[in-house]
């Protein structure tokens, strides 16, 4: 596990962060492992949506078109003297 430190706080977010943890019944620790988690949770959450929405219009834009299995282009493409890296 990382342990981190925040510098300069103001106290008055201290405090308030000990009134949240306190009606949670979690230490203020605790608290703010809580809040980080879920600020990280919330962003992979709302990345995750976003490429499923582009996923889904390109998928709309590209349908009935005939498409390449990746395969066959991978295959091409290392043929022609190309490498993975």
């Amino acid at each position: 596990m990382a342990t981190i430190n925040v510098r300069q706080l103001d106290e008055s977010v201290v405090e308030r962060l000990k009134r949240r943890a306190s009606s949670n019944n979690r230490s203020l620790e605790g608290e703010v492992r809580h809040i980080l988690q879920r600020a990280v949770e919330d962003d992979m959450q709302a990345r995750r949506e976003s490429f499923l929405a582009l996923s889904d219009r390109l998928r709309r834009a590209t349908e009935g078109r005939a498409h390449t299995p990746a395969e066959v282009l991978i295959r091409e493409d290392r043929d022609h003297g190309h490498r993975d890296f």
